[in-house]
């Protein structure tokens, strides 16, 4: 069967534990949805700075996902600009009312938001803030940056799905075939993507992606979640970075 195989993890930074802080980042993953086609991903960072960060990154997850699966299921075909500008907004929207609901602020709820869609054809992104999308091209197995992190006006900032100057959406479409996708939250950009040449780090990615491709299903692998998991958490990947670690990886047959 042709589809998409994805395995899925998100550990908790050793800033935050040392803190007793909850995780702040989120993800969602709609698909494979008509038939195995289309995958969708949604991976949210919740602002370390903002009290209800998580809070925040939950409920975009959430939203995304669902604006995305409801799009897919309707239409079979991926979005335009407009349509996924339209999602943000609502995500907005959402938090502002949760904001409200609490007497806070909607900037205390501070998030990022990456999502993509892809039927391995074609792929669109639309991105918030930092955190990657990176693939593989079928027809070479290079990989290449689908969508880069952002920075806010200092290197250690960035935008968010919730700033008060509106919102600072990148949207892309993409039409190279891929048979890899990955996509992360900021806590594995250091590891995953060489920033000197502003390219996805292989050495990387390939080992961990390979297994998905080898594994002949369709749909969720559990097992290596469970490891992704695992390694995400390891002594190996905290010595290299202290924020929460979120790292979706897909394969297609």
């Amino acid at each position: 069967m042709t589809g998409w195989t994805w395995a899925a993890a998100s550990c908790r930074g050793t800033a935050h534990e040392r803190c007793v802080e909850p995780r702040q980042d989120a993800f969602r993953i709609a698909g494979p949805v008509n038939d195995g086609d289309f995958l969708a991903v949604v991976v949210c960072d919740g602002a370390g700075s903002a009290s209800h960060g998580g809070a925040g990154a939950r409920i975009a997850a959430w939203t995304l996902t669902s604006c995305a699966r409801t799009w897919l299921r309707a239409t079979g075909r991926l979005p335009a600009a407009d349509a996924a500008a339209c999602w943000m907004l609502l995500a907005r929207e959402r938090i502002a009312f949760a904001a409200e609901k609490r007497g806070l602020d909607p900037r205390d709820f501070a998030t990022t938001a990456v999502v993509v869609i892809s039927d391995g054809v074609s792929t669109f992104t639309a991105h918030v803030g930092d955190g990657a999308v990176v693939a593989r091209l079928a027809s070479s197995s290079e990989w290449i940056s689908l969508s880069w992190p952002e920075q806010g006006e200092f290197a250690s900032m960035t935008r968010f799905l919730t700033d008060e100057t509106g919102l600072s959406l990148r949207v892309a479409r993409h039409d190279d075939p891929i048979d890899r996708l990955a996509v992360m939250s900021d806590g594995l950009e250091r590891l995953a993507l060489d920033f000197r040449a502003c390219a996805p780090h292989a050495p990387f990615l390939e080992p961990m992606a390979a297994p998905l491709a080898a594994c002949g299903t369709v749909g969720q692998d559990r097992h290596l979640s469970k490891v992704l998991s695992t390694y995400l958490a390891s002594d190996r990947v905290n010595e290299r970075t202290d924020d929460d670690k979120t790292l979706v990886l897909a394969a297609r047959s």
